[in-house]
């Protein structure tokens, strides 16, 4: 008898832990697939500001536009649903990280990672909301730097408004100066398994990581910068998203080359996300 109820013991325990290690697997390839997704938006934004920067066609978009796009293609909308799935992962996986500190791999991270995460989670749980909304045909026209305008003359109405729109534009300003830090000083080395990376594939990701980290740096610095304009002259006008940022850069001297150079910035950073999807610490 007591055999027989230690072996029950034995068994009901291996079930619950392979239990545990399938869903610690599953969370893990949902995490994975949101860098995928992540990849492919910032993937059709940069291109589509590099034909602009050439004069093939292309646009100046933002993230809603890029998932707009993406559904205008043949078989937009199961790729449109894989995507909203792996925006869903990342952001899940973000709110993970915020409330434990830590994810399945055991990664410990400071107060400010778990911020960052929390901050993180929110944006990309929006775009999910934003890619569902496109799917059942709710969404409504319009760009970041409209909705940044809308949001910005809300605010600015409010007592302490003026403030409130500076406050967001610094904080734009310093996750701008955070991308930056982490490319020049190649911190997000950190965050990937290079000791599974061969050499050459350790040298390239490098590369990706570097130069995507510096374009993010220079589209939330000029979005941070005219958020602050913005509240300084008390004009919502003046607010602008990632949208406005290209603008911005193809309407300056030698603007294609500006935005030819910060184009293929986040198209590196999309491939940067692809090599995230591998061998990135979950």
């Amino acid at each position: 008898m007591s055999v027989h109820l230690e072996r029950s013991r034995g068994l009901g325990s291996g079930s619950a832990g392979d239990m545990q290690a399938s869903g610690r697997r599953g969370f893990e390839l949902l995490a994975r697939g949101g860098f995928v997704a992540r990849g492919a938006v910032y993937g059709i934004i940069g291109i589509l500001a590099l034909k602009l920067a050439f004069g093939i066609g292309g646009k100046a978009t933002d993230q809603k536009g890029a998932l707009e796009t993406l559904a205008q293609q043949p078989f937009g909308k199961v790729l449109l649903i894989l995507v909203a799935v792996g925006l869903a992962g990342y952001a899940l996986w973000r709110f993970v990280r915020a409330a434990l500190g830590h994810g399945v791999e055991a990664t410990n991270d400071s107060g400010f990672d778990r911020v960052a995460a929390l901050a993180s989670g929110v944006v990309y749980a929006g775009l999910c909301a934003i890619a569902i909304t496109i799917l059942v045909g709710s969404a409504q026209a319009g760009s970041s730097s409209r909705a940044s305008r809308k949001a910005a003359g809300g605010v600015l109405g409010w007592p302490a408004g003026q403030w409130l729109v500076g406050l967001a534009g610094a904080i734009m300003i310093g996750v701008a100066i955070y991308q930056g830090y982490r490319g020049v000083t190649k911190d997000f080395q950190k965050d990937s398994k290079t000791e599974e990376m061969s050499a050459s594939m350790r040298h390239w990701v490098t590369r990706i990581g570097v130069v995507g980290h510096l374009a993010r740096m220079i589209v939330f610095g000029l979005i941070g910068v005219f958020l602050i304009k913005a509240a300084v002259e008390y004009n919502p006008n003046t607010a602008i998203g990632l949208d406005g940022a290209l603008r911005k850069l193809a309407a300056q001297t030698y603007g294609s080359v500006l935005l030819g150079l910060v184009a293929a910035g986040l198209i590196s950073f999309a491939l940067y996300s692809l090599s995230d999807a591998r061998y990135r610490r979950i």
